[in-house]
């Protein structure tokens, strides 16, 4: 009942919000951005598909993923508290200034929600599992559930299953809502600072036609980040051409576009006017700066969008917007392919971090021996370190042209699952792994 009273909720807003974004980019890849809604229908019923397989499950794959879920929804609300606390300490001088600082606290709470749910569930997850695991190897339970036939994989199943349904609830929001939550909360950020949310700055737009001949260049000094005719495309700059060459300039503060009359109105408008000729037939530059104030122009074809896509961070578009921009700048010599691309793979590997992070803490958090899971947690703190620094590494030499961009995306992935199959098969065959890790460090060889 609660997925289909939130699924109703949001998504028609969803829906809405796809009509709009196809307004603006017409060129868009229009089935990636038509299964958002369903997307995000199917993130909302997801809690109750996974009750359900919980229901169906036996009684002992329900004690342990019980045991788990306590365990990880502790950690994760934890970790998220900490997050939050330390954002919002940071940043609390900024929000006092607003003036509903209530409501504007609420909503970037909102905004923020995603993307640190997708950052830190995989640490929740990891220190979930190394103490649920730990009290169960410390209470011999894992034994007792061994010496009833099972396999240490059979007794780990569940846990596999729960670290399935999380990454593929970070996989649904990573398709578009985690990274622009994140883009969002960063303009939240400046509004609260400057009053102005800039989706991008500085952007450098060209328009070329079916010949691919450049016939405007626009120069944007600010664009907002939900683009509205009251919050307008600041510092606007159109050089013009013909196949003469240049033809005029138009400076304006401000510039709105129409998507019902294709109109775009310039504010405070001035134009360079690069063709004027002198009495003696030369050529200068002249300013008219007597335009009328607002400034209309009907035949210019560009949308806010198509001018804002050059200037959009790749850390912040979803699959869909990716796909898009890989589209429009297919074959574009000039175009920064290589890390938009990179990202674009990024999406769909980092949502399987859970599963990785299951794979790793199974052999570290079941112990047999009295020695506890002091040596396990040490080890998962590490690798855990470790794998944070590989997925940038890699990230940084995919984008580089170091690393092909499915490499770089799966690269962590791939190196940690088969560091997890390695601890597995030792534990399976009995063999130590913290005393064997210990053995080769300087502090053995000298004790």
């Amino acid at each position: 009942m609660l997925g289909t009273l939130a699924a109703l909720a949001l998504v028609p807003r969803e829906i809405y919000a796809v009509e709009i974004h196809l307004l603006g980019f017409p060129d868009s890849d229009r089935m990636t951005l038509n299964l958002r809604p369903l997307l995000l229908g199917s993130l909302c019923f997801l809690p109750a598909i996974a009750a359900l397989c919980y229901a169906f499950a036996g009684d002992l794959d329900r004690y342990l993923a019980r045991q788990m879920l306590g365990a990880v929804s502790i950690c994760s609300f934890a970790l998220l508290v900490i997050y939050a606390l330390i954002d919002i300490n940071d940043k609390i001088d900024d929000f006092q200034e607003m003036e509903n600082s209530i409501s504007f606290l609420f909503h970037y709470c909102l905004v923020t929600l995603p993307p640190v749910f997708v950052l830190l569930i995989p640490f929740g997850l990891l220190l979930g599992l190394l103490y649920s695991l730990g009290r169960l190897s410390h209470n011999r339970e894992i034994i007792a559930m061994i010496q009833t036939g099972r396999s240490i994989l059979r007794v780990i199943a569940p846990l596999g299953a729960v670290g399935l349904f999380l990454s593929i609830a970070c996989l649904l929001l990573n398709y578009h809502w985690a990274p622009w939550g994140e883009g969002y909360r960063e303009a939240l950020i400046e509004f609260a600072k400057s009053g102005s949310k800039s989706q991008a700055r500085n952007v450098l737009y060209v328009h070329r036609d079916a010949e691919r001949i450049a016939h405007r260049s626009w120069l944007v000094g600010s664009f907002p980040y939900n683009y509205t005719p009251e919050d307008p495309l600041l510092d606007v700059v159109v050089r013009s051409k013909d196949e003469h060459g240049p033809t005029t300039v138009l400076y304006a503060k401000s510039a709105t576009w129409s998507p019902d009359s294709k109109k775009w109105t310039f504010n405070d408008a001035v134009r360079l006017n690069l063709r004027s000729r002198l009495e003696d037939g030369s050529l200068a530059e002249e300013f008219d700066a007597d335009l009328p104030n607002p400034y209309l122009v009907h035949n210019f074809p560009e949308t806010p969008w198509q001018i804002v896509t050059p200037g959009l961070q790749e850390d912040y578009l979803g699959i869909p917007e990716l796909r898009s921009w890989l589209q429009q700048y297919k074959g574009d010599a000039w175009a920064p392919r290589r890390a938009y691309l990179t990202q674009w793979y990024y999406r769909w590997a980092q949502p399987w971090i859970c599963l990785v992070v299951v794979l790793l803490s199974a052999p570290l958090g079941i112990v047999f021996t009295r020695r506890g899971t002091a040596g396990g947690v040490a080890i998962a703190a590490m690798l855990i370190g470790a794998m944070l620094l590989c997925s940038k590494v890699f990230l940084t030499l995919g984008e580089a042209g170091q690393l092909s961009p499915p490499l770089a995306a799966w690269g962590t992935n791939l190196l940690f699952t088969s560091i997890a199959l390695l601890f597995l098969w030792r534990r399976l065959h009995g063999h130590p792994i913290y005393q064997a890790i210990l053995s080769h460090t300087p502090l053995s060889r000298e004790d």
